[in-house]
């Protein structure tokens, strides 16, 4: 998986393009929230419930679907006062924030690949791009040169392409 460094930069990036009216703290850090949820399926290691299996780690959380009906969810639960084009907005940021989890973990080096379709398909894919080195599980493994590695991995594949895209956003924000 990516770490939650790496997750977090790219859901924060993500949120500098909302509208000026939708482009508040709370939002992008709800945003951030949505890009780290789909690993809530590692809590399935202490349950003996096995990786490959639906409930796995990379499996249902990490699916198209899990991330549109999450998002949905999180528009529900803090937005349900908002306009109806604000909420659309605000569902589709935390989706995207949601399933970009799942893109992510499918550009790493290790595991076993992501159930993006899941309920449908439970198959595991990686996508055909693999640069981003996978961190460990755990935040006693991350302090070590593992985690360095991973770190310096992410800032060269997200890190800086998450720098350019808030950079063309603010640019294109100042022609207008």
């Amino acid at each position: 998986m990516a770490s939650v460094f790496g997750h977090a930069a790219l859901a924060g990036a993500m949120g500098t393009a909302l509208p000026k009216v939708l482009r508040r703290k709370g939002v992008i850090v709800l945003g951030i929230l949505c890009s780290m949820m789909p690993d809530i399926d590692i809590i399935s290691f202490n349950l003996g419930i096995p990786y490959h299996g639906f409930w796995g780690h990379r499996g249902m959380t990490h699916s198209i679907v899990f991330g549109a009906a999450f998002g949905l969810l999180m528009m529900f639960l803090f937005h349900f006062r908002a306009e109806i084009k604000d909420k659309l907005i605000l569902a589709f940021y935390y989706m995207i924030c949601t399933v970009s989890h799942g893109v992510l973990d499918g550009m790493t080096t290790g595991g076993m690949g992501i159930a993006y379709f899941s309920p449908f398909d439970d198959d595991r894919y990686f996508l055909p791009f693999r640069m981003i080195r996978v961190s460990p599980i755990g935040i006693s493994k991350f302090f070590n040169e593992w985690g360095l590695t991973v770190l310096k991995s992410e800032f060269v594949w997200i890190g800086v392409p998450s720098m350019i895209f808030v950079t063309l956003v603010f640019a294109i924000r100042k022609m207008k």
